[in-house]
């Protein structure tokens, strides 16, 4: 047979043609979605200038009262005995810095940086308060209450010489120049240690009484995000207001404890920390008394208190410094001005003179946990705290009803700052999208930063006794206490180490890695065109305010 074949054949191309091969990928592209960098967050129910109805402001407001309420019960119940205070002293003490927290916020809120931050009694001070009540220790006093007297004089005399600091700091411009040092990678760890930096009052003192703190924590948990997902009616009230919701269920539960007698057996610390009536706040309490200035006697000035009281002060401004930026975030504004900085430390220097002369016993600064609360209700209204002021100048006036809310056990408390630090540090992380996240020289200064921000201050508080002694242990009482107050600060400690690596390592050839670029127009006065939206004067005021105060 013959082969019947075409060795002359001709090829024809398929009728579906093959696809082209695919590009070779870089290595170490992304695969999955690529997320812009958002400015501002999207997902606020209320920004800065948007408000809810008054009826939603008005138990929001409330909502920041209860919150900042608990670090001024800690920040009490920790100095006031130790300086020789009754109950009756301390229900007087809680009325005062409710009725500067009140003012402060109000100044700072309409004259400040105008975000949506609560002015609350600042941890930055007790180092150098300790340090004026160990002084005072084994002075010769009549009695307990003289000794009391004395030293809060004393507190005084060191925060109004000590408020000039921060005015001079603020006014005279030289804490907007420090600022403009700044980029994304410093705000980072400054803003996360703002909140990681406080774990002390997380966990370790919920710890104090589990079976009270440890059923609110997730209690507030699941009926804040999980419950709200079942339908979409209870999605905004759960979300809003949830915290006030498990801060009445848990504390009802805690007072049936008490009245069941659970603790009656239990060591006096467990009881301290789980009974609703171990506040004593109720029988000691005034029904109306309005602070007044010089309430507790002529002040008393003594340089070696003033020095401490002054790194006091340095330590309140980085801290509000950082809180500032996380509020600015949260409350769907750009990032503060370094003119906005500026004239807010300049303001809260004010503030500490005021709280000085009515006789407060620890300065103010920016309340971490009322910034974290902006982010857990998604209510970043500036009117929301302003309102809340009015609750926190009522309840310091009529005693009795501030008693009531401050018979709260303080591992409620501390449950709720679980969550409120950690939103707040998260928040600092998200700076890291306007940088170059893969850069080894980025991942150097946000590491050490961070680290040394956390484990310096650890350090200090460590090694720090009841006396307030630190470390820090040379000849000049007044120079240790300066050093042991700035280093156990770790968003001061964060700013210092960040700053300096920031600015020193291969600066000027890694701007945009940096993220100045896109940082630097919100630094300017009228760098961005919302900076004035959001951070100028109301009611146009700023026609008659000289330009130094602007």
């Amino acid at each position: 047979m013959v082969e019947t074949g075409n060795h002359n054949h001709h090829h024809h191309p398929p009728s579906h043609p093959m696809p082209p091969a695919a590009a070779a990928r870089p290595l170490g592209s992304s695969i999955g979605p690529n997320f812009p960098p958002a400015e501002q967050l999207l997902q606020l129910h209320y920004c800065i200038h948007s408000n809810p109805s008054w009826f939603q402001t008005a138990v929001l407001g409330f909502q920041h009262f209860i919150v900042m309420l608990g670090t001024t019960l800690m920040i009490a119940t920790a100095l006031v005995p130790q300086m020789g205070g009754s109950n009756g002293d301390k229900a007087r003490v809680i009325q005062t810095l409710l009725f500067m927290s009140g003012i402060n916020t109000l100044l700072q809120t309409w004259f400040g940086t105008r975000l949506p931050t609560v002015m609350g009694p600042s941890f930055a001070y007790v180092i150098s308060v300790f340090s004026i009540i160990n002084d005072f220790r084994d002075g010769d006093f009549i009695n307990q209450h003289e000794r009391f007297t004395h030293t809060i004089r004393a507190i005084q005399g060191s925060l109004i010489v000590s408020s000039f600091i921060g005015i001079l700091l603020g006014y005279g411009k030289a804490w907007g120049k420090l600022t403009r040092h700044f980029s994304p990678i410093v705000i980072v760890p400054a803003v996360c240690v703002v909140g990681l930096g406080l774990f002390a009052r997380g966990f370790p003192q919920l710890a104090n009484c589990v079976q009270i703190g440890l059923p609110m924590l997730i209690l507030l948990v699941i009926a804040q995000q999980h419950l709200q997902r079942i339908h979409s009616v209870t999605q905004p009230m759960l979300e809003r207001y949830a915290l006030l919701v498990c801060i009445a269920i848990v504390w009802a539960f805690a007072a049936i404890l008490t009245v069941a007698g659970a603790y009656n057996n239990a060591r006096q610390q467990t009881q301290s920390s789980c009974r609703t009536d171990r506040s004593f706040l109720m029988t000691s309490a005034s029904w109306i008394r309005i602070p007044y200035p010089f309430q507790w006697g002529t002040p008393i000035f003594r340089a070696s208190h003033v020095f401490g009281m002054m790194g006091a002060a340095l330590v309140s401004s980085a801290e509000s410094t950082g809180t500032f930026y996380a509020a600015a975030r949260l409350s769907g504004a750009t990032s503060p001005p370094d003119h906005v900085l500026s004239r807010s430390i300049g303001l809260q220097g004010i503030g500490q003179l005021v709280e000085g002369i009515f006789g407060s016993l620890v300065g103010t600064s920016a309340s971490v946990e009322n910034v974290g609360l902006l982010g857990l209700t998604r209510v970043g209204s500036r009117r929301v705290v302003q309102i809340s002021t009015a609750f926190m100048l009522f309840f310091s006036i009529f005693g009795k009803f501030g008693a009531f809310f401050a018979s709260i056990p303080l591992p409620i408390f501390a449950a709720i700052y679980c969550i409120l630090y950690g939103i707040v540090a998260a928040t600092g992380i998200s700076f890291m999208q306007f940088t170059n996240n893969n850069s080894l020289r980025n991942i150097y200064v946000l590491g050490v930063s961070l680290f040394l921000g956390i484990s310096i201050p650890q350090y200090f508080v460590m090694n720090t006794d009841m006396a307030g002694h630190g470390p820090v242990r040379t000849g000049g009482g007044w120079f240790n206490d300066i050093l042991n107050t700035i280093f156990s600060s770790p968003p001061t400690v964060a700013l210092i180490v960040g700053t300096i690596l920031d600015n020193t390592l291969e600066a000027r050839r890694s701007v945009e890695d940096r993220g100045l670029p896109w940082f630097v127009h919100f630094q300017r006065r009228n760098g961005d065109s919302r900076n004035g939206e959001f951070y100028n004067y109301p009611l146009r005021i700023s026609e008659y305010i000289p330009t130094r105060f602007l």
